[in-house]
Parts: structure tokens; C-alpha cells; sequence
């Protein structure tokens, strides 16, 4: 699994959130218009045969009215806090930072197994110190899960299986998530791609997953719907896009322009039976009537 990956979307998905929540300190004085961009994470090469450092998530936030100068975000995600490098990030940093010559920099590391790992990087001598870092830590696996039942913000929402709790808590845990994404995201394929999220991180047994479908019906059934609907809308729409191209084919592009409307919004029974004709029809008419 490339938790990586999970995060890395999350990120994408919900720049100002995941600030909001692992950056809190520095939330005050972004303002509402504040901009947000997602830059390339492979920083350039001084040689084509050099290895190139690459982090998660590097974000650029601009204020359009330029009354602040552009702040720079970078998101990594440890799995486990053991391997991870300060040396590799204070390096990483100091690239990002020449690249697009600024000094307002932000490290945020998210660390989601519990373990040690190192807060700050001195490099100097007896008589004084020559270099300074640190970075904003984020152990999700240190945050109590309860604390954020409530919380307003996606993305606290979303991590709380990857929170502290008692075993005993882990099916409340999990419908907490569940209705924080259902309630905090209106936009239906980012709920089922994110109940994904969830599954992953909650991994409920069979014996949690039906003591979760008992006492949280309701909500069991919504999502459920919303499942099956996604999933019937994407087949809905690789029969419109078959039937679309096989019509191109035999009757050309004026045939699809007449009919595109009626297919795309037709539903799947009737998608089947045309597609069914197609391939013996010898008129168009013969397909739709």
C-alpha cells in the first residue's frame, strides 16, 4: 500500500484543510483570498546522472494583491518515523528555497506510526551554532481520536482511524470518519474515493464491520447508495462512449452528433439493447426504433 500515495491525494485535494489542521500556527495570517498551487515535487538536476530529491506534497501560496510575499508549504508522509531523515528534508528545503529564491519556507512531516524521531538539526562547533532547522511535526498516531469527533475540518475527519483511541472505541471511530465525509463533502465521487480512504486506515474485522452496520444503519445505507450509484453512473458511461465510437465507425460523425444527447443521458437498459443492435443495423433508425 503506498500511503504515500493516500496522503499525497489528500494533500491535493484538500490544500487549505490539511494546513488548517497540521499547521495551525501558521493559519492566522493566511486570509481567506490566499491562493494555493501545487508545484512539481522533483526538484531539477545539476547533472542529468545526479539522483534528484523528491518529497510529497510541495505547495506555493500566493496573495493575488502581492501584500505578502509567496509562502512555501512541503508535505512529507513517514510511515515509519524511524527512517525518516532530517538531513534528507533540511537538504530538500534549502533547494526549494534557492529554486524559487525565497526563505519563507514551511516543512510539515506526517508521521503515522508511532516512533521516535528527530525535532531539530544544529550543525556547529564548540564556540557556536552555524545552521538551525526544524519543522512542524504532525503525529497523527499522538492526537486522540475523540478530541475530533466534531471537528468541522475534512481532513481531521478523515485521518481519525489513524488516531489514538481504545480498541473498544474503533467502530465510533470509524463512523465518526463516515459521517464527517458525508456531511463535510457534498461532491459524491470524492465520498466514495475517500470512504476508500477511511476502509484503508479504519481496517475493521468482519465482526466490527457488521457491529457498525447494526448500530449505524442509517448512515450504512446512504453510503452504500452513494456506492452503487457512482458505480452504476461509470458503467453507464463506458456503454454511452462504446455505443458513441461504434455508431462513428459504421455511420460517421454526423450520426453520433444527432444522436450523442440521447445516449449519454439514456439509462443502462436501454444503452444495452442498442448496443445490441448496432452491430447488425443497417440504418441508424434501426438501432433507436
Amino acid at each position: 500500500m503506498s500511503h504515500d500515495q493516500n496522503f499525497k491525494n489528500l494533500i491535493l485535494d484538500y490544500p487549505r484543510q490539511a494546513i488548517e489542521f497540521a499547521a495551525a500556527s501558521e493559519v492566522a495570517r493566511l486570509g481567506e483570498e490566499v491562493r494555493i498551487l501545487p508545484l512539481r515535487e522533483e526538484q531539477l538536476k545539476e547533472r542529468l546522472g545526479d539522483r534528484f530529491r523528491e518529497l510529497d506534497v510541495p505547495l506555493l501560496l500566493e496573495w493575488p494583491d502581492g501584500r505578502r510575499q509567496a509562502l512555501l508549504f512541503v508535505f512529507e508522509e513517514e510511515t515509519e518515523p524511524k527512517r525518516f531523515s532530517i538531513h534528507r528534508l533540511a537538504h530538500y528545503c534549502l533547494d526549494l528555497a534557492e529554486l524559487y529564491h525565497t526563505e519563507r519556507v514551511v516543512p510539515v512531516v506526517i508521521f503515522l506510526h508511532p516512533g521516535k524521531f528527530d525535532e531539530t538539526l544544529t550543525l556547529g562547533s564548540d564556540t557556536r551554532d552555524y545552521l538551525q532547522f526544524s519543522y512542524l511535526a504532525w503525529p497523527l498516531f499522538g492526537l486522540k481520536a475523540r478530541d475530533y469527533f466534531d471537528s468541522p475540518n475534512l481532513v481531521a475527519r478523515l485521518n481519525l482511524p489513524n488516531m489514538r483511541y481504545a480498541p473498544e472505541e474503533k467502530v465510533e471511530v470509524y463512523a465518526q470518519a463516515v459521517r464527517g465525509l458525508r456531511t463535510l463533502e457534498p461532491d459524491r465521487e470524492r465520498q466514495i474515493k475517500y470512504l476508500d480512504f477511511v476502509d484503508i486506515y479504519a481496517n475493521l474485522d468482519e465482526t466490527e464491520r457488521q457491529r457498525y452496520q447494526q448500530h449505524y444503519a442509517e448512515e450504512t445505507e446512504t453510503m452504500s447508495a452513494f456506492a452503487d450509484r457512482f458505480i452504476d453512473q461509470g458503467v453507464q458511461q463506458g456503454e454511452a462512449r462504446t455505443l458513441l465510437r461504434q455508431l462513428d465507425q459504421k455511420f460517421g460523425p454526423e450520426v453520433v452528433q444527432a444522436h450523442r444527447e440521447r445516449i449519454e443521458t439514456a439509462e443502462l437498459e436501454q444503452l444495452d439493447t442498442w448496443l445490441g443492435r448496432v452491430l447488425t443495423a443497417e440504418t441508424p433508425e434501426t438501432i433507436f426504433h
